[in-house]
């Protein structure tokens, strides 16, 4: 089982949050960017962008925040924090 948390904050607040399973049999990567395309859905936003500082922040701790750098559009948010909380 593949779990990812996905969660919004403004002000030290969160807002919103998500728990996306994954029972499938792809590689860790396209469970995340799959989990990711869930989440933009659910939450009604645009995909972020993978800057290099957020690529290697999620492989030394599975956890990344996307701020505003991250998204084209603006946000009305300060940052989209995503956490494996569950590998097989």
């Amino acid at each position: 089982m593949f779990r990812l948390w996905a969660k919004i904050f403004k002000d030290n607040h969160l807002l919103q949050d998500t728990v996306i399973c994954n029972d499938s049999r792809d590689t860790r990567t396209h469970k995340v960017f799959d989990a990711i395309d869930q989440i933009c859905y659910e939450f009604d936003l645009g995909k972020p962008i993978w800057l290099d500082s957020t690529i290697a922040e999620f492989k030394r701790h599975a956890k990344a925040r996307f701020t505003q750098d991250n998204f084209m559009e603006s946000i009305d948010f300060d940052y989209l924090e995503i956490h494996i909380i569950e590998e097989d």
